[in-house]
Order: C-alpha cells, then sequence, then structure tokens
C-alpha cells in the first residue's frame, strides 16, 4: 500500500449568537471553511431579509474564533429571525418557503444591458478556478463569483458549503456597495438549486451560470423573476434553462 500526505478542505463550526439586554441568544449554526466570517454573517443576515446591516458590530472573542456575536439597535428583527427557525440545517435553510412569498421581499429584476455571449460565459469558470486556491488544493469547496459585463471578476469567495460561499459574496457585495448585482454576472461551481436562486434574486442578479445543473424549483424561480439561469457550463458548451433570449451564440 501506497501511503502519501493529502491536503483536505478545513470544516469547522460557526455560531452566531445575538447580544440582548437579557444576555446572548442563539441565532445561527453552520458548518463552514473558516476564513471571512464577517461576509459570510452579513450576506446570510442580507438574504434572510435583515437590513439594518449599516450599524451592526459583530464582536468575536479570540478565545472562541468559532463565535460571532452579534450586537445591534435592530435586536428585536435579529430575535424574530432566530424565533423564526431558518436555520435548522448545516448548510443553510432558505428563509422563503415559497416562490410567493420570495416575491415580497425580492427586488425587481430590470435587465437593460444587452444580451450576453455563450462563447464568453464558457470561458468563465476558468477565470473563476484562478481564484480558488483551495479547491486546487484540495478538491473539496465550492466557489461562487461576480464577474462584470468587461470580464474582470470582481469577487471569488471558497467554502465547503455552496450556500455559504455565495452569503460570503454578497456579504462582499454589501460592504463594498455593489448590491444589487445588476448586469454583472453570478458564477457558481455548483448546482443551482433554490437557495442558491434565492440568494440570487434577493441580491439582484439579472444572470446566473452554474457549472452543475438546476433544480425544478430554481428555474421556475428564475423564470418567474426573469433572471437569466445557465447551468452545466463547459469549456464548449452550456444549457440555458431560463432567459434564452438573454443569450445569443
Amino acid at each position: 500500500m501506497h501511503e502519501e500526505t493529502d491536503l483536505v478542505a478545513t470544516e469547522e463550526p460557526l455560531e452566531v449568537r445575538i447580544q440582548t439586554e437579557e444576555g446572548e441568544q442563539p441565532l445561527l449554526i453552520t458548518m463552514r471553511t473558516p476564513g471571512h466570517d464577517q461576509e459570510l454573517v452579513r450576506g446570510w443576515l442580507h438574504s434572510e431579509g435583515f437590513r439594518p446591516l449599516g450599524d451592526l458590530e459583530m464582536v468575536v472573542d479570540p478565545a472562541t474564533p468559532n463565535v460571532v456575536v452579534l450586537r445591534s439597535a435592530a435586536v428585536e428583527e435579529l430575535l424574530a429571525l432566530a424565533r423564526a427557525g431558518f436555520t435548522a440545517s448545516a448548510c443553510g435553510v432558505c428563509g422563503a418557503g415559497s416562490v410567493e412569498r420570495l416575491t415580497l421581499t425580492a427586488p425587481p429584476i430590470h435587465v437593460q444591458a444587452g444580451p450576453l455571449s455563450a462563447r464568453w460565459l464558457c470561458s468563465l469558470p476558468a477565470l473563476l478556478e484562478q481564484a480558488q486556491p483551495v479547491y486546487r488544493a484540495t478538491g473539496g469547496v465550492h466557489a461562487a463569483g461576480l464577474v462584470s459585463r468587461q470580464g474582470r471578476l470582481l469577487a471569488a469567495f471558497e467554502d465547503v458549503g455552496r450556500h455559504n460561499a455565495l452569503d460570503k459574496l454578497i456579504g462582499w457585495a454589501w460592504a463594498s456597495d455593489q448590491l444589487p448585482f445588476g448586469d454583472h454576472v453570478l458564477v457558481v461551481t455548483s448546482r443551482a438549486g433554490f437557495e442558491i436562486i434565492q440568494k440570487a434574486v434577493i441580491a439582484g442578479a439579472q444572470t446566473l451560470v452554474s457549472v452543475g445543473a438546476p433544480t425544478s424549483l430554481a428555474v421556475e424561480t428564475a423564470v418567474h423573476f426573469g433572471m437569466a439561469l445557465v447551468g452545466f457550463l463547459k469549456p464548449n458548451s452550456l444549457k440555458v434553462y431560463a432567459g434564452a433570449d438573454r443569450i445569443e451564440p
């Protein structure tokens, strides 16, 4: 038997608590790749409809680096999220139970830019891979990236959880004044399930391209909101599931 040393992706729990007058209350526990935890928390909160992010303070005790305590004047809104119990799953559970409920929180998608080239879209996974050092070393993480129509990779984040990777990107976008995503192209290396589309819609993405497959509810949601949805993105091929009029050969 041949033995060799191998690198694996780091996975650790992150617990998010709310600071109240009565003490700390639990909000979220998720399994994630450590790093960019503040972006992760902000992105998750944005996807759940929490908007008073400007006065949000995140406190991390060096003795407990996997615990983030939130302090905010909007503590009642945070407690409402905790009571709703949206976060039972390690990979994240969507806050909206249906497309109809999602319409209450998502901004309308207004498409003004022209169509995108299918050939150009096929080049995006290779562009995103340049910003995936953990994936190249371990093969064990997902990534989400935002690409301008001029072909510039604006930001990319990796995580063992596909939802977390996107939340980190959304959290970065909020802090960088890049929300809504608008005509930038959102690229994910995972399958495009409903939760991914949900987060993308709330972030105002007009186009989402995925290396993996979409689900039926993801396609339904993309069609409902007028989002262009591309799956099975490869160097020489792709499949368009929604917004075919916005993709040209």
